[in-house]
């Protein structure tokens, strides 16, 4: 390998993963500064030529990469949120879809001064909004409700219906007999919903079968996963050209609906993989557009990307949500949520080729004008999404809810205290007695196992920043921190401290369970012991003189801190690494030995 190709590459990877590492550090969108960067080490430094590094293996390695982050966006898809937004996503994706693309094709008309047909090539390639922006996007912002499910199945399922568009235009562009494009689309159509639905279909019963007859060892199910994905990418679009994206999705939709085998590493491992994919993708396509390419659209340019957020987006969801269950303000929220992704940038690039390749006028602006549109909606949005979800009420900017898994008196009781002070707790218990017990009682109790993808799929935690894993299962608590680590991170996740007996037996790591509540001796048999002997879950607003060293001696050693509620009302949680501190103003929450009766000092 050439030196300046290894570095290249290198480069690449390297600051595609600062430039992740940098925007979660400073809360901002990763493509932003990936787009930055990739301006930045192609036209700006010539530090990356991605034509001279891949040659002609760039648009395929591009295409590839695209069916990978479409394959995993299908894995993330469930029926049970389908039931809950269906109705709202099909007209969001036909009616919203069509508005879209409509006012698209206008603005690039007008403004852009694209013909007729590349306008309506672009207005297609721009109705995609992608789960590569999407997704961190709901990570960041984690509203309530259905605005969640519905905006990642937006995202996901309408990125293949806005390629296939752009292909079927595409292929009447440059068709020598325009009389006949009717029949050329529909004919299109048919192949894509045939090739792609159909193989996409198998590829997931095969790749179930071969797991569930264990006809490859664990090591290689991951590595066979990317070999049938990319193989029914590859053999789709050969028989139909773009519709392997719509195979892709359906395959890993398939596969994630599927109740024979367990995809969770699967996943995983996809997610993982998409990471350096987005990096990579973003990087690569922006270090091919020089900064004259963008200012040659000029006033047009910025008009065409103010018009698809204000006007565009705007139209599609009002003309969409009529005879919606859906509440203003998260009509309102989903009219200010689409911004442009990675599927955009690639189709926009390999039409633009082929296009300049057909002696097409003004294909060279396509490329330009996808790009201006996804650094406008991507700032646009990124930026103030969040701001615009919490002004909506729609979501909080630091959640501060506790999801608690374990519905047991000690949990009830805690949770009781929250409540009464307007803090939100969402109970989780597979025990339909603690359950029944916990709705009794006014609380908000969901009934399942924490680890099922029925209750991640249906378990609302808008509002919630916290894990706290209580049950009396050791292994449990732990396993359960693990499955949610990517929702609430490590730092959120806590758990009570396993019996010393079990970590013994098991040789306990610190990395694999959470963060240990309370203190090291503060197992559930302690909580329990003292919840039948009438301890009660007092708040105790702290002062000058009366401050945490006071509490202590007052109730000595039988009493177990459990939080501190902070002026500014966060909850911090106290943990067995961490001593018990509090300031005057706050209030302390523990359980004491002291009589019910007596517990009419709470804040």
């Amino acid at each position: 390998m050439h030196p300046s190709v290894l570095v290249g590459l290198t480069l690449i990877l390297v600051a595609g993963v600062l430039a992740q590492w940098v925007a979660w550090r400073l809360g901002l969108p990763s493509i932003l500064l990936l787009l930055a960067v990739g301006f930045g080490v192609g036209p700006w430094l010539g530090w990356v030529d991605p034509d001279a590094l891949f040659g002609e293996l760039l648009l395929p390695g591009v295409s590839m990469a695209v069916a990978l982050i479409l394959y995993e966006g299908g894995l993330t898809l469930r029926l049970s949120e389908l039931k809950n937004v269906g109705g709202d996503l099909w007209r969001l994706i036909l009616i919203g879809g069509a508005i879209s693309w409509i006012i698209s094709l206008f603005a690039a008309r007008w403004m852009l001064g694209l013909s007729w047909p590349l306008a309506a090539l672009l207005g297609a390639v721009l109705i995609v909004t992608g789960p590569t922006v999407i997704a961190p996007l709901l990570r960041q912002m984690r509203p309530a409700g259905k605005i969640g499910p519905l905006l990642k199945w937006e995202g996901i399922v309408i990125d293949p219906i806005g390629a296939v568009a752009a292909v079927l235009i595409y292929e009447v562009i440059v068709a020598s007999a325009t009389h006949g494009a009717a029949s050329l689309v529909v004919e299109g159509l048919i192949k894509t919903i045939v090739y792609g639905g159909g193989l996409g279909f198998v590829s997931a019963v095969v790749l179930t079968l071969v797991m569930s007859r264990f006809w490859v060892p664990d090591y290689l199910q991951n590595a066979t996963s990317l070999m049938l994905v990319l193989g029914t990418f590859a053999i789709s679009n050969q028989l139909q050209h773009e519709s392997g994206l719509l195979a892709v999705t359906v395959m890993g939709f398939v596969m994630s609906n599927q109740r024979k085998v367990d995809v969770r590493h699967i996943v995983a491992f996809k997610a993982n993989l998409q990471i350096l994919l987005i990096a990579v993708l973003f990087i690569v396509l922006a270090a091919r557009l020089a900064p004259a390419d963008l200012m040659s659209l000029g006033g047009g340019g910025i008009l065409f990307v103010a018009t698809l957020i204000v006007v565009g987006r705007p139209l599609s969801i009002l003309g969409s949500t009529i005879g919606s269950k859906l509440r203003r303000n998260e009509i309102a929220l989903l009219a200010w949520m689409a911004p442009r992704g990675i599927v955009a940038a690639a189709v926009s690039s390999f039409f633009a080729l082929r296009l300049e390749e057909n002696g097409i006028r003004g294909a060279d602006i396509l490329v330009p004008a996808t790009f201006a549109a996804i650094v406008g909606t991507v700032a646009v949005y990124g930026l103030t999404a969040p701001l615009v979800a919490r002004r909506l009420g729609v979501a909080d900017a630091d959640p501060q809810g506790l999801l608690i898994v374990g519905a047991h008196p000690f949990a009830r009781k805690l949770a009781a205290l929250l409540k009464e002070r307007s803090y939100r707790v969402q109970l989780v218990d597979s025990n339909h007695d603690n359950i029944a017990a916990a709705r009794m009682e006014g609380l908000q109790a969901f009934y399942g196992s924490a680890l099922s993808e029925r209750t991640e799929d249906e378990l609302d935690i808008g509002g919630i920043g916290k894990l706290l894993a209580l049950t009396p299962n050791d292994s449990i608590n732990i396993l359960t921190v693990q499955h949610f680590a990517e929702v609430f991170g490590k730092e959120n996740s806590y758990q009570l401290a396993p019996r010393k007996e079990y970590a013994k037996a098991h040789s306990i790591e610190h990395r694999r369970h959470g963060r240990l509540l309370f203190a090291d001796d503060v197992d559930f048999e302690r909580l329990n012991r003292c919840i039948r002997s009438g301890f009660v879950i007092k708040a105790t607003p702290l002062t000058d003189e009366f401050g945490v060293d006071e509490f202590l001696k007052r109730y000595g050693d039988s009493l177990v801190p459990l939080l501190a509620i902070t002026e500014s009302k966060r909850i911090r949680l106290f943990t067995a690494d961490r001593k018990v501190a509090a300031d005057a103003g706050e209030t302390l929450v523990a359980l004491v030995d002291e009589p019910a009766e007596d517990h009419a000092t709470k804040a």
